[in-house]
């Protein structure tokens, strides 16, 4: 499993996809853009190299000749979280000029899934033309629009769901997530 990690704002969404993915038989890729890097010394108290240790495999963004740049590597396919407008316009367009966007851009060739946790608002024509591309080429974009119907009481309840429900896209069973119609939540007519 690759996991990207772009300059939007939302390191956040990166690092719980990270952490959910700690429980689950794969061996997880990561890929880190130097805008993310920024986002995380700007949003939020990380250090990247704890975020790195999460998982099995850290490549470079400069790194084109890297294993995720090959459809010949199998992977169950790539979520970038979150992901940027500038990143989601390179992978629409196909223009693989850093790792991440070359191992989208692979993933997309090969079939594999897809999901990009857009982080963007208010959009404009040109990012909704790209949503369309990346979606008529098999991707999936996935806004992480909290799930108030949990009453979350935290933002990592929030980030939490959203990035659960991306994983589900790929088949991976987060544990514990509640889901609409079962246990705690409410049924109202």
């Amino acid at each position: 499993m690759i996991v990207g990690i772009s300059g939007a704002s939302g390191f956040q969404y990166g690092v719980k996809a990270l952490e959910l993915l700690r429980g689950q038989d794969l061996e997880v890729h990561l890929v880190v853009t130097k805008g993310a890097e920024k986002t995380c010394e700007l949003e939020t108290d990380y250090r990247l190299d704890e975020v790195m240790a999460l998982a099995d495999v850290v490549h470079p963004i400069g790194n084109l000749g890297a294993s995720i740049s090959s459809g010949s590597f199998k992977t169950l396919g790539m979520l970038v979280a979150p992901c940027s407008m500038r990143s989601l316009g390179s992978i629409a367009h196909c223009l693989t000029d850093n790792l991440l966007t070359r191992a989208a851009d692979v993933v997309l060739k090969e079939r594999r899934r897809l999901v990009l946790l857009a982080r963007e608002t208010p959009l404009n024509l040109g990012h909704i033309r790209n949503m369309q591309a990346v979606t008529e080429m098999g991707g999936i974009i996935f806004p992480p629009v909290p799930a108030l119907y949990q009453r979350p009481q935290t933002a990592d309840e929030i980030i939490t769901h959203s990035v659960s429900r991306a994983l589900d896209l790929f088949d991976i069973d987060v544990k514990n997530i509640p889901r609409w119609g079962e246990g705690n939540l409410l049924h109202r007519a």
